[in-house]
């Protein structure tokens, strides 16, 4: 196994304190190199997750952020429950004022699915 592939297996959110925890702010991350597999036919899907998000008393540590999101990419799992999966982790991990999470899922077979979950 290559270290990339090692530090993926193991890849865990991690939180660090946020360093103005008595403002409100907004945090955008995009990660757009995003895959999973189709739990139907195996085929790849490609998109775009958006996380926006208020912190509370942390943040997301992003190369802990990048490794957990790449653990999905020999998952089979659909959009639906990909995305709902990383928003539950991330609020989980997180506990922020607020949080949206949106999967932008590449067109396949001429059709394009945009998940969003949010909370606040």
């Amino acid at each position: 196994m290559k270290y990339g592939e090692k530090n993926i297996s193991r890849a865990r959110l991690e939180k660090w304190p946020n360093p103005c925890p008595d403002r409100d702010y907004t945090i955008d991350i995009d990660f757009c190199e995003f895959t999973c597999l189709c739990p139907r036919s195996g085929y790849p899907d490609f998109a775009t997750i958006r996380i926006t998000y208020v912190p509370d008393k942390y943040i997301v540590e992003l190369k802990s952020l990048k490794l957990y999101l790449n653990r999905f990419r020999d998952r089979t799992i659909s959009h639906e429950s990909a995305t709902n999966q990383i928003f539950d982790d991330l609020k989980k991990t997180l506990k922020p004022r607020r949080l949206d999470v949106t999967g932008d899922f590449n067109p396949r077979g001429n059709v394009k699915t945009v998940i969003r979950v949010a909370s606040g």
